[in-house]
């Protein structure tokens, strides 16, 4: 069936009695093509019938379809036309594992994090009013993305279109789980919707017999649906969605296509916004990911067959090293706390969550809440620990300015995926968290070279912080680099690793390793490179910096993050301010979005490897 699938809307040619063969087809594909390359699987197993339905309703590129977060947008791939891309997804100068627009016309809007889809698709919908275009606008949402607290700003400004009486069709996919399991009252509410099969079986009963009344059934069945004392305010507590104006239908089997069809066609129709409530199964297809769908959400190559990670490593990471020592911690202090945004797994806090369950909390899709809720524990005297994705923390930007550093209360961050993190691209790269965090008060920022580090950074912390602490760290393997030569952690002091005599690096956290790199191809041209480690990003150690700058006509900072507003800029001016008359010059990542690709790829393409900084160096020496 997919050789018949080589552009947009190309499913329309497929015959309905073909469609369950085309959707095996698509999952084979999945299923070949990510076991090579990596890739979100589950999710996309799961949504492939609910893809195929809205391809044959919709006309690409006219309408438009939003997804949010984005990662189950590989179906929608396939049908517009990007099977090819599949043999480098989610690789260097390969296909994104997101929608983007720049890559196709198909691709209405970019997305990456959670719950942005609603007030994406009204944006969509008020300039397609004000534009006077006539085009359908339809967005899927997870079950697990109502948990943010943005889904729900978009729904309470929603019944402006109801107003306008403006179509809008929103897909709701409940699959039960995010990444993790869902958690919270809007999961608890669709619970009591799925299970209430009285209700579907008498909603589709009145409504079918009601439309059978020539001439007035149709007229009667929309009044009634619009009516505060319907049937379903009989069956379905609360009526949320009705009530906050937008018509509610489900919830119907996401994996009917023909159902799946009908209901689209016939929500096209209206001219109101409208929630389509669909079951689907996160994994569908693939007995593995059903049976551990959080494995296969973001998975590495594996062997199809077995469902086996092709090449697990033995060695400790950097957030299993976070997750054990706060586990170890929490063994003889009882007011340590450990708080995820539906993140358990990714994060390492699961196995906290199952060593002190009653002091383990995971507050769903909401990083502002989850920072101001720590907030509030730290107050009340807990030492509340909140590990998350650099890239997810942006979203608690206010709340830690606002809610915990303006009291100064002492929550620790440990923040995963710091720096480039790979083949998700452009909106998970967490290359902007030191220029945010160090530009907070009272905010106290770390950054380890190695595993051990870590530990002793994070114990420190949780013995002594007196306010906002923030410990940033990579994805994958700790390193191991000069864990024999780690000195006793003290607030705000750096650590010489090398002394040298005609440059000094300061080298960032995990980008030890690379100056590492540089000083032996440096020393191999006869240069003498001294290597500072920081430790501290924000206080700056400005008495070592003051050493460094009667020693050193030459300093150098590395960091894998933005170098506007980042360490280095903070460095610069410090010296610069203080008299320092030799150079500074620092390497970072200049003003940009990263793609997607290997570290090593991205790092050799922002010039921040060892080659290039050596190279970099020596050119400076040279002048």
């Amino acid at each position: 069936m997919l050789e018949k699938i080589n552009k947009a809307n190309d499913i329309k040619k497929i015959a309905p009695e073909d469609y369950a063969g085309l959707a095996k087809d698509i999952r084979r594909f999945l299923l070949k093509h990510v076991s090579k390359t990596g890739g979100h699987l589950a999710s996309n197993l799961g949504i492939v019938e609910l893809t195929m339905a809205l391809h044959l309703v919709l006309d690409f590129p006219k309408d438009q379809l939003i997804f949010d977060v984005g990662h189950q947008s590989y179906v929608h791939k396939i049908l517009t036309g990007r099977k090819d891309g599949f043999e480098h997804l989610r690789q260097f100068g390969g296909m994104s594992g997101f929608p983007k627009r720049k890559e196709s016309n198909c691709d209405a809007f970019h997305s990456g994090h959670s719950s942005m889809s609603l007030s994406t698709a009204l944006g969509f919908a008020e300039a397609r009013n004000l534009n006077a275009t006539d085009e359908t606008i339809a967005v899927v949402i997870g079950d697990g993305a109502l948990s943010g607290g943005m889904a729900y700003e978009a729904l309470n400004n929603m019944v402006r279109l109801r107003e306008e009486k403006k179509n809008l069709i929103i897909i709701l996919n409940d699959n039960s789980m995010s990444i993790a399991k869902n958690v919270g009252g809007m999961s608890f509410y669709l619970n009591k919707i799925r299970s209430n099969k009285e209700y579907v079986t008498l909603k589709d009963n009145v409504e079918q017999s009601l439309l059978k009344i020539p001439n007035i059934g149709k007229p009667i069945t929309k009044a009634i649906k619009r009516s505060k004392n319907s049937i379903k305010q009989l069956f379905v507590p609360g009526m949320f969605f009705e009530d906050m104006g937008i018509t509610y239908i489900g919830p119907i089997d996401g994996h009917d296509v023909p159902l799946l069809v009908d209901t689209l066609n016939r929500a096209k129709q209206l001219d109101e916004p409208i929630i389509i409530h669909v079951k689907t199964k996160k994994g569908k297809g693939y007995r593995h990911a059903v049976n551990n769908p959080t494995k296969f959400h973001g998975v590495s190559p594996f062997d199809v067959k077995s469902g086996e990670i092709l090449s697990k490593s033995t060695h400790p990471t950097y957030t299993s090293v976070f997750s054990d020592t706060l586990i170890e911690a929490a063994k003889t202090d009882q007011k340590i706390t450990a708080v995820t945004a539906a993140m358990p797994d990714g994060t390492g806090l699961a196995a906290f969550g199952k060593a002190y369950p009653e002091r383990f909390f995971d507050v769903g899709i909401a990083e502002e809440h989850a920072v101001t809720f720590c907030a509030g524990m730290a107050a009340r005297g807990l030492k509340p620990v909140f590990a998350v994705y650099s890239t997810f923390l942006q979203r608690g930007f206010d709340q830690m300015i606002h809610d915990t550093a303006l009291g100064s209360d002492p929550v620790i961050f440990g923040i995963d995926r710091s720096g480039l993190v790979g083949a998700d691209g452009e909106t998970h790269q967490g290359i902007f968290d030191i220029p945010f965090l160090s530009m907070i008060p009272n905010f106290t920022v770390m950054a380890p070279i190695n595993g051990k580090e870590l530990k002793e950074m994070l114990l420190f912390s949780l013995a002594h912080a007196k306010g906002p602490t923030a410990i940033k760290y990579s994805r994958g393997e700790a390193e191991t680099l000069y864990e024999d030569v780690c000195s006793e952690i003290h607030y705000g002091k750096g650590q010489v690793l090398k002394e040298g005599k005609e440059a000094v690096i300061l080298s960032v956290g995990n980008m030890l390793s690379e100056s590492t790199a540089a000083i032996k191809l440096l020393e191999q041209n006869g240069y003498k490179i001294g290597l500072v480690n920081p430790r501290f990003i924000k206080p700056i150690d400005t008495e070592l910096l003051d050493e460094l700058a009667l020693q050193y006509s030459l300093i150098v900072t590395v960091e894998e993050g933005i170098l506007s507003g980042g360490f280095g800029s903070m460095v610069m001016q410090y010296l610069y301010e203080n008299g320092y008359r030799g150079r500074v010059h620092n390497i970072g990542i200049r003003d940009s979005f990263v793609e997607h690709g290997s570290i090593k790829e991205l790092r050799k393409m922002l010039e921040i490897d060892g080659e290039s900084i050596a190279e970099n160096i020596a050119e400076l020496l040279r002048e």
